[in-house]
């Protein structure tokens, strides 16, 4: 099987585990996510943050959002302006209003303020200790953290269940390595999990 379809079918089995859940579940795990914060990833209340509106059953990051926008942080969204290109991020906080995007996703006004963020909370339906993610195949996120990485050092996080973690995501070069995760378990944070195996540093990793 290549890894392509590996992916393929990876993204059936943890989309139906994501959506066993349930609702209850989902939204308790969300309140917990959003209490646990950001600490671990040593914020100095500077930074810019995106997250994004969840669909389906994803995990809900906007109560966390909400808290990190009065905690002073910029925080915004992203949108697909063009197909196969990076990501665009607009500013936004919970309770401004919304329109309609690409595939009917809630995303910020046009005019809204257009951000470069330092930390993005990033989607998934799966996720590996190796920091990578398995997301919906359009590869948006990985041309975007590429692209702001070549720019400014940044911090990707995604956000999941902690059901949703897999021994090893199927990937390819192209396959943007994140800096952790946080789940309603709590933090999972990739450089200290290299440090206490004795693995080379992830920051020079990507480089």
């Amino acid at each position: 099987m290549s890894v392509l379809e590996e992916k393929k079918r990876l993204r059936v089995l943890a989309a139906e585990r994501r959506d066993a859940l349930g609702e209850d579940f989902r939204a308790r795990a969300s309140r917990a996510i959003a209490e646990r914060d950001l600490g671990f990833a040593r914020l100095d209340g500077h930074e810019s943050i995106s997250a994004f509106h969840p669909i389906g059953s994803e995990i809900d990051c906007l109560p966390l959002l909400a808290r990190l926008a009065a905690a002073g942080h910029a925080t915004c969204l992203p949108i697909v302006a063009k197909r196969n290109q990076p990501l665009v991020f607009r500013r936004w906080a919970p309770g401004e209003p919304l329109i309609d995007g690409l595939g009917g996703i809630p995303v910020p006004p046009r005019d809204a303020p257009v951000i470069e963020p330092d930390v993005l909370l990033v989607p998934l339906l799966a996720f590996d200790r190796q920091g990578y993610r398995l997301g919906y195949g359009g590869g948006y996120y990985d041309r975007t953290l590429t692209a702001l990485r070549a720019k400014k050092p940044i911090q990707a996080i995604g956000l999941a269940f902690s059901a949703q973690e897999v021994p090893a995501v199927p990937r390819l070069d192209y396959d943007a390595r994140l800096d952790g995760f946080l789940t309603e378990a709590g933090p999972i944070a990739i450089e200290a999990i290299e440090a206490a195996e004795g693995a080379p540093d992830a920051s020079a990793l990507r480089r």
